[in-house]
């Protein structure tokens, strides 16, 4: 059965004290959750929220990582490095990476086997422009995104993969897809990897919706058959928004 899942991107928000304190709130309401609750504090942050968490249903998880084992990389983070502090889930592929530090298909696929060889959960983030949807590209490009970064690997993989889909064009926007066009997505998604591998690798697969989830639409987004969860942004950094999204399932 696939896992529901909601997991909070803080992005480059919060400070140690601000840290500290959502995460007090969050510890308030996470005792009853059916779903899977993830944060993604920053690089600073990781050690602190990690040790805050260790016996509340939150793991905290990181918001990207580079794909070397070490090296002059100035400024970068890799797979042990976040290993050592107890961090065993990545997000990797997410579309402002892409856009402002020019991540490609190719740079990815290399990230997400050195999570992988490092025994790592990948949260592998996807989705469309707006002028892609607007020319009725937005299905190949998102095969591409996902055949070009994991469809060398072996079916085996996906236990340790979490798909997250995000039209770029409802990211921080306001904007957000309806229900019915994150479905229909998220089917197209199941079908391709089922192509791929077969329908049992299809369907125990984790799709999550990233695109501005708020409360007052996460219901009926997470009612959708294909939809798995959210990969939240915004309503994330407010306990209160974040814990009505995943109390939504």
């Amino acid at each position: 059965m696939r896992k529901h899942i909601v997991a909070g991107n803080w992005k480059m928000n919060n400070g140690l004290i601000q840290t500290e304190s959502l995460i007090v709130e969050l510890k308030k309401q996470t005792k009853t959750s059916d779903a899977e609750v993830m944060i993604a504090p920053s690089y600073t942050n990781l050690w602190h929220a990690f040790q805050s968490t260790r016996q509340d249903n939150i793991e905290v998880i990181a918001q990207n990582m580079h794909y070397a084992e070490h090296g002059a990389y100035t400024g970068e983070v890799n797979a042990g490095m976040l290993k050592s502090i107890g961090i065993q889930t990545v997000i990797l592929g997410h579309s402002e990476r892409r856009a402002y530090y020019n991540e490609t298909d190719e740079s990815l696929a290399k990230k997400v086997d050195a999570a992988l060889a490092n025994d790592m959960r990948v949260i592998f983030c996807f989705g469309e422009e707006l002028s892609e949807r607007k020319a009725g590209n937005e299905e190949a490009v998102v095969e591409s995104q996902i055949k070009n970064a994991l469809f060398h690997l072996g079916a085996d993989a996906f236990k340790s993969i979490v798909l997250a889909y995000e039209p770029v064009w409802a990211i921080g926007t306001g904007e957000t897809a309806t229900p019915e066009q994150a479905q229909v997505m998220h089917a197209f998604i199941r079908k391709t990897l089922a192509e791929k591998y077969d329908y049992n690798v299809a369907d125990s697969v984790s799709i999550l919706y990233g695109g501005s989830v708020k409360p007052n639409n996460a219901k009926e987004i997470f009612s959708k058959p294909d939809v798995d969860g959210g990969l939240i942004g915004g309503a994330s950094l407010k306990a209160e928004d974040f814990f009505a999204i995943v109390n939504a399932f």
